[in-house]
């Protein structure tokens, strides 16, 4: 099944923070996963993970359920996908750190961000999620902590004291706290492997890095989504790690959702372009120190962010991710063997996705929302911004006003009606379809930022020309004008 992959492991990353698919779907589209090539699945709960006791305010309004959990596991199992937990010990903590009872733990007061690692609090906070999520996922092999973008790192009053004595930095101070969570889970599951995302180490220098503890505890994950990857810089970062004493190495590229906060549909081209760096970068690297490589399909930038593209909507990109990097390379063969995966007749690359449907599992809310996202709010501003009859008798002067020569209602009402009834026929079938695969709120979230604003438009249009077309009574006299009426 690896074919001339240089990555054993192949996980798809599910970020549960935005728009978690219920149940249902996936078990529809794990056996997909597996045929193309995934052997295991990295699940960033957030606040979808059903947190008990004192952590259960950390619970999202339909976080999965203990059963429901353990169903995902047995789904993943029966499709040979080896499932990896994910819980941020310490950057991306907006979803702990917004609920006022644990506003204390924050780095900085203002900002939810950052757990203040000075606080014994902090580590028996980060201990109790831990402990919760390992008891749903018995048997482990790797844990991931998190550990990215700590963003105001020592610029708590707590860190400003530390970092005056001598010889403490920023750099001690983030590998302290790297430690004691990757401690913390050792002491408890030795079975279990933490990982950690990179980018906190990176410029960390050599010796203190070698010195710190941490390349004996856990294993970085070198996450990069650019289309352009420095591959050079990169083959010579896994050898500083090396040379520090980490013994395995994982990659992470992306299939969606790190090319714009608020994308809507996935560009497959700068996908493809990363993950196949990514191959080059495994070949110019150490050998045999990259355990396997994660795809991340990031669903928020983070806890407070819009929704970026939806799970069915990235199903293509990760298909063609996943079988590049499975067979080496994507070939006119690979190509024919997605398309055939996806039931999909003509893959596009360099454009967004075409309108024509495929067969997998969600193909009807990508088809639909390819639609919604190239046509609906053109269409709109074509003829609220640029029809001659609308930009000439019916401005927003003569709208606020209802005023408009009853020959133009005849020139604009058919058109704007005609075009309100058919995306609201429309963004109907989708909503309808997104409620097959998502929560209420979550199909909520992506119509009011996609949908409604074009459609509110144009139903304000309509309104204004039924209001300036029906007829108005005469203003009569003036009460003080002496006239019969």
């Amino acid at each position: 099944m690896s074919g001339s992959s240089p990555f054993k492991m192949r996980l798809v990353h599910l970020d549960l923070k935005g728009a978690p698919p219920k149940v249902s779907y996936l078990s529809e589209v794990f056996p997909l996963f597996h045929a193309l090539g995934a052997n295991g699945l990295l699940l960033e709960y957030e606040d979808m993970f059903p947190y008990e006791g004192h952590l259960r305010l950390l619970r999202a309004k339909h976080a999965y359920s203990p059963p429901e959990i353990k169903e995902i596991l047995h789904l993943a199992a029966l499709n040979e996908l080896e499932v990896i937990p994910l819980v941020q010990t310490f950057g991306h903590m907006e979803f702990v750190l917004k609920h006022e009872a644990l506003a204390h733990l924050r780095e900085v007061a203002l900002f939810p961000n950052t757990l203040n690692p000075h606080e014994a609090e902090s580590l028996a906070l980060v201990g109790a999620m831990i402990s919760q999520v390992m008891e749903l996922h018995p048997g482990a092999r790797w844990l991931h902590v998190g550990c990215d973008e700590v963003y105001y790192l020592g610029e708590g009053e707590a860190s400003r004291r530390w970092l005056r004595q001598e010889h403490n930095t920023k750099a001690r101070l983030c590998l302290s706290h790297m430690k004691a969570v990757a401690c913390h889970v050792l002491a408890r599951h030795p079975a279990t492997t933490p990982l950690v995302w990179d980018d906190m180490l990176r410029a960390i220098p050599e010796d203190q890095l070698s010195a710190s503890g941490v390349p004996q505890l856990v294993e970085p994950v070198l996450w990069d989504y650019g289309a352009d990857l420095d591959i050079h810089g990169k083959a010579l970062l896994m050898e500083k790690y090396r040379r520090c004493g980490f013994l395995r190495l994982w990659a992470a590229s992306a299939f969606k959702g790190a090319t714009g906060a608020s994308q809507a549909l996935t560009p497959i081209e700068h996908h493809l372009r990363n993950n196949v760096q990514w191959l080059q970068v495994a070949a110019s690297g150490p050998a045999d120190m990259l355990q396997g490589i994660v795809l991340t399909g990031w669903q928020r930038y983070d806890h407070f962010s819009v929704l970026c593209e939806l799970l069915p909507v990235g199903i293509p990109s990760l298909a063609v991710c996943l079988q590049s990097l499975l067979h080496g390379g994507f070939t006119e063969d690979v190509k024919a063997r997605v398309e055939n995966f996806l039931g999909i007749s003509s893959l596009e690359i360099t454009d967004l996705m075409s309108e024509g449907a495929g067969s997998f599992p969600g193909s009807d809310i990508l088809a639909l929302i390819t639609h919604v996202g190239l046509h609906l709010r053109s269409s709109v501003d074509t003829l609220l911004e640029r029809d001659r009859y609308v930009t000439g008798w019916f401005s927003p002067y003569h709208r606020g006003r209802k005023l408009i020569h009853p020959v133009m209602v005849q020139h604009i009402q058919p058109q704007a009606l005609s075009l309100l009834a058919r995306w609201s026929t429309l963004v109907q079938e989708l909503e309808a379809a997104l409620h097959r695969v998502f929560y209420p709120d979550a199909v909520e979230e992506w119509l009011e930022e996609n949908a409604r604003p074009s459609l509110q438009r144009l139903q304000a249009l309509v309104q204004d020309l039924r209001e300036a077309a029906s007829p108005r009574p005469r203003p009569g006299p003036s009460p003080h004008s002496g006239q019969d009426p």
